[in-house]
Formats: structure tokens, sequence, C-alpha cells
């Protein structure tokens, strides 16, 4: 398989406290990695790395995350503009406050699209119309605000806005927290159908295995800012090496004393 970017040996601080710590971690193409632990295991700061928006509060110590030859962590403020939302796209972890509140989803989906690219409003609005259909929105959205949405309509608005320029990378953090059940299946089954269509490279940020088994091709397990284990998804999640991942998949629901199986892919 063919890399198209790699972390190594990042150890970001925070106050002095080290968040990130040593990970090192593969992207290659046409291929999905999920990135899996629980809450505050540095999964977010370890995406928010890449496109080098960490908080003003986070130093990075030590390491590189090279694009295409380039380590990311180095560029200019323009240059940056330049990869950010083109070469690599994000869905942020809660959409409602990742979207501007006060204005139409129609226009933040084409404002992306008119920082890179110089089209016509017939052009843009031609491929925002796509945009929709790819991520099976109705036309009816582009003049809604982000509040008069649902969860699962604002987490495809946001999905439209990453795939707008389409990117090489698309990093996915936590798109099926706080979604019900069904929206949830609605939600892999988009990004899955996307993944296949558009063969690009996925980054998928998680904490629930049974949500990561039915997208990923490859695992990598997080706690306290530490990568603990890593490889093959099937290796993974059924000979999983370390205690703490073996806790993970404990997690999955169970009936009776039997584990529910995970999810077909």
């Amino acid at each position: 398989m063919d890399k198209i970017l790699e972390i190594k040996n990042l150890i970001v601080e925070i106050d002095g406290r080290c968040v990130i710590d040593n990970v090192n971690l593969d992207l290659y193409k046409k291929n999905v990695t999920a990135l899996i632990g629980e809450s505050g295991s540095g999964k977010t700061l370890t995406a928010l790395a890449i496109l080098n928006l960490l908080p003003n509060m986070a130093d990075v110590i030590h390491g590189e995350i090279n694009y295409k030859g380039n380590n990311v962590l180095k560029l200019d403020p323009d240059e940056l503009r330049e990869i950010r939302g083109k070469n690599i796209g994000m869905v942020f972890q809660e959409p409602f406050t990742a979207l501007n509140p006060v204005i139409r989803v129609g226009v933040q989906i084409s404002e992306t699209i008119s920082a890179h690219y110089t089209i016509t409003r017939k052009e843009l609005n031609e491929k925002v119309l796509r945009l929709l259909d790819m991520v099976k929105l109705p036309m009816t959205v582009l003049k809604s605000y982000p509040h008069e949405l649902s969860g699962g309509m604002r987490q495809r608005v946001m999905m439209a806005i990453a795939l707008s320029c389409d990117p090489e990378i698309l990093i996915l953090d936590e798109p099926t927290t706080a979604l019900d059940v069904s929206v949830q299946k609605e939600i892999l089954g988009l990004i899955k159908g996307i993944e296949i269509e558009k063969q690009f490279s996925v980054l998928f940020i998680s904490h629930d295995f049974s949500v990561v088994n039915m997208v990923a091709d490859e695992i990598f397990v997080m706690r306290n800012g530490r990568i603990l284990e890593s490889g093959n998804k099937n290796d993974v999640i059924h000979k999983p090496v370390h205690e703490y991942t073996k806790h993970l998949l404990d997690c999955v629901p169970r009936i009776g004393d039997e584990r529910e199986r995970l999810p077909e892919e």
C-alpha cells in the first residue's frame, strides 16, 4: 500500500503535561484507519495536529507529521490554508458547534469551495447540488440554519463541507456520537459508500469497537496519549494483545452471558 501521511514520534504537551506521547501512525491510500480509545485518550488532539489546529496552550515538543514529503508542523499559514479543506478534510466531533449558527447551510458549503477554487456561480451551484446528492440531503437544507436541522442532517452537512474539494484524506472525529442507533447506521453506511466511490484515505476516530468494525481496515488503540496496540482490524478485534484493548472490546453490549456479535461490515 502507498503511504499518504506519516506521524512520527509525535509528542505534545499542555501546560507541561504530556498529552500525546511518542505517537507513530501511518495513513495509506484507499484505506480506513481507525483510532480508538476512551474520551481524553488523545485521539482528537492527534487529529487536530494533522491540520496544525492544536489549541494555543498545546505545544509540539517533538515529532513530524509528513504529508507528501512536507512536515505540516513547519508549514507557514498560507501553505496550511492550501492543505486544509482542499487536500485534507475534517468532520469535527460536534457539528452543532462546528457550524456557524447565523449563516445558512448553503453558504457554509459554498465558502470552502470558493476559498480554494475560482469558478463561476453556475459551477459552484452545480457542485453544491452534487454534494447534497452525495450525502443524501434535500435541496431545502441550503436555506436552513444549523439549528433547524436534526443531528443526523447536521452531520451530513459537515461531511458535504469536508468533501467539497475532493480531499485525499478525510478525518472523521466521532461522526456517530450523540446520534440514535438508526441514524448511526445510516451515517456509517454513507461513509462506507463514499469511501468506496471516492477511494480516499480515512482517519476514523471513535471510542466504540462496534462502530469501528463496520468501517475500518486498520486499528490503532490509544490510551493516555499512547498507542498501545495496532494492526489489521481482524487481528486487533479477534486476537487482541493488550489488556486495554480487551477492556474496550468488553464494552460491546452483551446479551445474557454472551457478547453480542460485532456487526458485520
